[in-house]
C-alpha cells in the first residue's frame, strides 16, 4: 500500500524524498518535498524527520512480545504484518530496548504525591533472565488506590532475602511521595517484613495462604497433602476469625503427634495469616494472596523462560517491566471499591463488617 502525502508550504519545490513508515494499517511510502525560498526549514507537525514507524506501532511492540512473539522472529512477522517495508529487524529491536530502559529510569524517579494509596502486595519473583545469574530476584510491589486501580508500585532487581534491599524500595517509594498503606500482602519468608517496620511502622501485615499452604504440605508426607490440604484452605476461607481458629485447632489434633513440623509451621506467625478478617470481606479474596503480583508474571515467565536472552541485569529489568507495563493496562478493580475509601479513612472492621460506633460502644 503506498500513500503519497502533500506537505503545503509556500513555494515548493516538484521533487522530494520518498522513505517508508511503518504504521499500525501498514507500511506506506511518504514523500517529503523540498522546499525552496524560505527563511528556515520546513519541520512538518505530522511527520517529524527520520521517523520510521507510528507510536502506536512501538508501542504495539511489548505487547505482541507479551503474546508469545520471540525477538528473532520480530523481523519475518512484521513484514508479513506490514510489508516488506517494516524496518523492525533485530538491530531495531534492541534500539527500541534501548529506549524502554530510558523510560523504565523515569518510571522509577516519578512522584506518589497525588496517589491515595490503601494495599500493597510484594514479592521477590524470580525470573529466567540475566538476574538468576547473580541469584537476584526482581523486588515487585503492586498498589490499590482508593477508586479501586491497580498500579505497579516498583520493579527492582534486587535479593529477597535481603532486609536492606526491601528497606531501600519502601524508602524510595516514601521519598517519592507514596503514604503508608493499610495493609500490606507477602510471602511469611521474605525480609520485607523487617523493613516495614522501619518505613511504613502502621501498616497491617498479612502474609500469602499460598506460600503458608505450600510449607506446611513440604513437611507431610504426600499421602496426606490432600487431607491437609483441604483442612488448609478451610481455614483460609473461614466466614470468621474464630472459625478459622477452630479449623487450625483441628488440623493439630490431627497431625500433632505424627508431624510436629508440620503443625509448628501451621502456626508460626499466625495474626499475621488472619489480618484479613480485619478488613472488609469485599476484599479478602485478594488479601488472602499475593496473587496480584503473581498473575502478570504467569505471562512474564512464559516469555523469560522460553528464551533465556537476557545478558545484562539491566536489559532483563527494563523488559520485564515494559512487558508488567501492558499488564497493567488490562487490571482489573478491586471488589468492593466503595469500602476501599472506608479503609483509607481508618474505618473498622471485624469478620469483614464495619464495626459502627454504637457497637465499640457497647463492648
Amino acid at each position: 500500500m503506498q500513500m503519497n502525502v502533500q506537505l503545503h508550504h509556500r513555494d515548493l519545490g516538484h521533487h522530494g524524498c520518498d522513505w517508508q513508515v511503518t504504521l499500525t494499517i501498514g507500511t506506506v511510502t511518504v514523500r517529503r518535498p523540498r522546499v525552496r525560498d524560505v527563511d528556515e526549514p520546513l519541520r512538518s507537525k505530522v511527520l517529524p524527520l527520520f521517523v520510521r514507524r507510528s507510536n502506536e506501532l512501538a508501542a504495539l511492540l511489548p505487547e505482541l512480545y507479551l503474546h508469545g512473539l520471540a525477538l528473532g522472529g520480530f523481523d519475518l512477522a512484521m513484514r508479513g504484518l506490514f510489508g516488506e517495508g517494516a524496518a523492525l529487524s533485530a538491530s531495531s529491536m534492541a534500539r527500541l530496548r534501548g529506549t524502554w530502559s530510558a523510560e523504565y529510569d523515569a518510571w522509577c524517579a516519578r512522584r506518589f504525591d497525588d496517589r491515595q494509596l490503601v494495599y500493597v502486595w510484594a514479592d521477590g519473583v524470580y525470573v529466567k533472565a540475566g538476574l538468576e545469574k547473580e541469584k537476584a530476584a526482581l523486588l515487585v510491589l503492586v498498589g490499590a488506590m482508593v477508586d479501586g486501580t491497580k498500579e505497579v508500585l516498583a520493579v527492582v532487581p534486587g535479593y529477597r532475602e535481603s532486609t536492606e534491599a526491601w528497606a531501600s524500595v519502601l524508602r524510595d517509594l516514601r521519598d517519592r511521595g507514596l503514604r503508608e498503606p493499610a495493609c500490606i500482602v507477602a510471602d511469611g519468608a521474605l525480609r520485607i517484613w523487617a523493613a516495614i517496620g522501619s518505613v511504613w511502622p502502621k501498616a497491617k501485615e498479612q502474609r500469602c495462604w499460598n506460600h503458608k499452604i505450600v510449607n506446611v504440605l513440604d513437611k507431610l508426607p504426600k499421602k496426606h497433602h490432600d487431607e491437609a490440604k483441604a483442612l488448609l484452605k478451610a481455614m483460609c476461607y473461614a466466614p470468621t476469625k474464630l472459625e478459622a481458629e477452630a479449623e487450625k485447632v483441628a488440623f493439630i489434633e490431627r497431625f500433632e503427634l505424627e508431624h510436629p513440623r508440620a503443625t509448628k509451621c501451621l502456626q508460626a506467625d499466625w495474626e499475621r495469616m488472619a489480618t484479613f478478617f480485619g478488613l472488609p470481606r469485599e476484599h479478602w479474596k485478594h488479601l488472602r494472596t499475593t496473587n496480584i503480583v503473581e498473575s502478570p508474571f504467569a505471562v512474564v515467565r512464559l516469555r523469560t523462560d522460553a528464551a533465556k536472552r537476557f545478558k545484562k541485569v539491566e536489559n532483563a529489568t527494563a523488559m520485564i517491566w515494559k512487558l508488567l507495563m501492558v499488564a497493567e493496562s488490562n487490571f482489573r478493580l478491586l471488589d468492593g471499591p466503595n469500602r476501599l475509601r472506608d479503609v483509607y479513612r481508618g474505618k473498622i472492621f471485624e469478620d469483614g463488617k464495619e464495626v459502627t460506633s454504637r457497637k465499640r460502644r457497647t463492648e
